[in-house]
């Protein structure tokens, strides 16, 4: 059977301009000529313009078409190229959405948009020297603190869900942020100066109950599970002042998403319960 150049357009969704030009560039060769001079084209040219339109469709460019069709290559070895060309495509792009959406959501300034962009764009070992010089500061070059140091790391995969890439930004941001780092040491110094069981869970095992139970903050009850921690009410307030601060449990959350670790559960209702409670 014979087609011409129209009919050819019509069997697979090109153009009879973009059917001459494959023809012209010697992608595809007509079987034969009718009496006028036209064109005519058999079997094999229809399933290589069906071919060609569907490797044009998946964004393979002509000179590495011509290379297929020419037995070159295979198909399947300029897929595998794409494939991996697609994949960095995809990872820029969604840098640009998480900032992008940042930017969006915070009605950032220029200034803050540029620098939301430069920390998207941080390598891993620039990502990795940030969050160093953070802990560092904040908790300095204590063994025992290495621990927590682990805990406290960001580990940002190779291929980042947007939400982990604006969870990203945000925490790096923390991170760069003196008074943060100054909350962190303070900490730090309490848990040397005494405090160095995990008073937070204990905190959270001891109020969570009375919450649950609608126990008021200046109840003879109240006054019994603050007794129960076992610290002098000025102890406590001074440790509440300082880990109360939104933005330690704003980092927690989002060194959760980057993790990919079940969210936190909040300890602000416990602790402002508990600062009510000494007050």
């Amino acid at each position: 059977m014979r087609y011409s150049i129209g009919e050819l357009a019509r069997l697979t969704g090109l153009t009879v301009k973009a059917v001459r030009f494959y023809s012209d560039r010697g992608l595809v060769s007509p079987a034969e000529r009718n009496s006028a001079g036209h064109r005519l084209y058999d079997a094999t040219a229809l399933a290589r313009l069906n071919l060609i339109r569907t490797l044009r469709e998946l964004g393979v460019d002509v000179a590495t078409i011509r290379r297929i069709v020419d037995g070159e290559v295979t198909v399947a070895d300029v897929a595998a190229r794409h494939v991996g060309a697609l994949d960095v495509q995809i990872r820029v792009l969604r840098l640009r959405r998480a900032v992008l959406a940042a930017v969006a959501e915070r009605g950032s300034s220029p200034e803050e948009t540029s620098l939301m962009n430069q920390l998207a764009h941080l390598t891993d070992t620039e990502r990795r020297r940030l969050i160093d010089d953070f802990l560092r500061d904040a908790l300095g070059d204590r063994p025992e603190l290495a621990g927590i140091a682990r805990t406290l790391t960001p580990e940002l995969p190779d291929d980042p869900a947007s939400a982990q890439v604006e969870a990203w930004i945000e925490l790096a941001e923390l991170a760069q942020d003196p008074e943060f780092r100054a909350v962190l040491r303070r900490l730090v110094d309490q848990h040397e100066g005494g405090l160095r069981r995990d008073l937070a869970a204990e905190v959270r095992v001891a109020v969570t109950p009375a919450l649950a139970a609608g126990v008021p903050p200046d109840s003879p009850e109240a006054a019994a599970v603050v007794g129960g921690l076992g610290r002098e009410p000025g102890r406590l307030r001074e440790w509440l002042a300082v880990v109360n601060d939104p933005r330690r449990e704003r980092y927690v959350e989002l060194l959760a998403v980057i993790n990919g670790w079940s969210a936190p559960e909040s300890l602000t209702p416990a602790l402002d319960w508990l600062a009510a409670a000494v007050s």
